[in-house]
């Protein structure tokens, strides 16, 4: 029988015991071989869930392996995580889709459910077999890429309302990137960088809602950076589409006025206008984005160190996602620490229908604990995860990830909530 583990701090005790939330109330008593964690003064939090990271395995394991990457998830604080498919062998079949489920089942130390591919090879051309893929996969997609056919996506979606599975879209125009790397804005102009339109994002997503509102498929669009995004879904879903969206940590906390000549500040999506960033944030407090999500990519040192024009595009997001929302959106009053902590963990598993999590009696354990006033300078080179390149670097951060607990095993412990064992 697994050790019982309490939580211990200013609210109510937390039992711990096969996995599973216990017992919850004051003053409860546990056997001498219990672990008790102190947690007064700090938050506790369901689990926090990622749509959106690459773990890249199988096929490039020296940006990152699901052992490196599951690592870092729970270090973020992440219980549960979902893969994308730009691997090699790409998921498009369930012999493919299998090999990154054996490395899964394997190594890694969170929940980790893949993405399968919306085409064959991810080369938008070819549906893929949605009713044979079902059972192995959380969604599909291409991410990486946007489906440029109209009347491809049209028979993935119909496809797939069928079977009631979720379309998760990288929403890319390539007709209108024009060779850009960086935002089309202030800051391309003033340095001479080819810029990426929002409208090649924008477009996309608006054919889409289209038809999912035709073909009544269940639609959710990645990582959206643009004003105009926010406002066609906060529409659709006043309309009655079924679609839900993320964004991530970067594009609520930065834009292209906080560029460097750095490809630590290169990513696909671009950083936008502070307009665009405001947006954004005005759309997770009313509801319009469901989830944070931060799409964590890695990249190898030398893979990020050809600037802003030749870096390879992603950031490593997962070990610092809490600690920039916490200081710039929450710290600064602009969004409450209730919306942030709903964005990253019931709403994600609501929109894709995951099995629930909580701090109530039943539930399974999967629990997240935070210190909101710790503060710390961040340096990338101190992931644990295989990318460190972060837009983050250097900064000084507010709140961090103290304690993980998958299904009531502790998988992250910071040494600040070790030593504060009770004894």
């Amino acid at each position: 029988m697994a050790q019982d583990l309490l939580l211990r701090g200013s609210g109510p005790d937390i039992l711990i015991r096969d996995g599973i939330i216990f017992k919850t109330g004051y003053g409860l008593s546990v056997g001498p071989s219990a672990t008790v964690l102190n947690t007064s003064g700090l938050t506790v939090s369901p689990g926090f869930v990622d749509l959106h990271v690459h773990f890249r395995e199988p096929g490039y394991s020296y940006k990152e392996t699901i052992l490196t990457g599951s690592r870092a998830a729970a270090r973020g604080g992440y219980t549960t995580v979902c893969t994308m498919p730009n691997l090699k062998p790409a998921p498009d079949t369930e012999e493919n889709i299998s090999v990154q489920q054996s490395i899964i089942d394997r190594d890694a130390v969170v929940q980790v459910l893949p993405y399968a591919c919306i085409t064959l090879g991810r080369q938008g051309v070819q549906t893929v077999d949605f009713a044979s893929l079902k059972g192995s996969c959380v969604a599909f997609s291409d991410d990486g890429s946007g489906v440029q056919d109209r009347e491809v996506m049209r028979q993935a979606m119909r496809e797939c309302a069928a079977l009631d599975c979720i379309i998760a879209a990288h929403c890319e125009d390539n007709t209108l990137l024009h060779g850009g790397y960086i935002h089309k804005g202030r800051y391309a102009a003033a340095h001479g960088h080819k810029g990426i339109c929002s409208e090649s994002e924008y477009a996309q997503i608006a054919r889409d809602l289209e038809l999912s509102a035709d073909t009544g498929c269940r639609y959710h669009v990645c990582h959206i950076s643009t004003k105009e995004s926010v406002e066609l879904i906060r529409q659709a879903k006043r309309s009655g589409v079924r679609v839900s969206c993320e964004t991530a940590p970067h594009y609520l906390c930065l834009c292209e006025d906080d560029l460097q000549e750095d490809g630590r500040f290169k990513m696909n999506p671009p950083l936008r206008s502070a307009e665009d960033r405001d947006a954004l944030i005005e759309g997770l407090k009313d509801g319009t984005i469901d989830a944070i999500a931060t799409d964590h990519a890695p990249h190898s040192l030398e893979e990020k160190s050809k600037g802003l024009e030749f870096s390879a595009m992603g950031v490593s997001g997962l070990e610092c996602a809490f600690s920039a929302l916490n200081t710039f959106l929450v710290k600064t009053g602009k969004v409450e620490l209730g919306t942030v902590l709903r964005a990253l963990t019931d709403s994600p598993r609501r929109v894709f229908s995951l099995d629930g999590r909580s701090l109530k009696e039943g539930s399974p354990a999967d629990i997240t604990i935070l210190d909101t006033e710790c503060d710390y300078i961040l340096k990338g080179d101190e992931f644990l995860s295989k990318g460190h390149s972060t837009p983050f670097e250097g900064m000084r951060l507010s709140g961090k990830v103290v304690c993980t607990i998958k299904s009531g095993s502790i998988v992250w412990a910071d040494d600040s909530i070790l030593s504060q064992r009770y004894e």
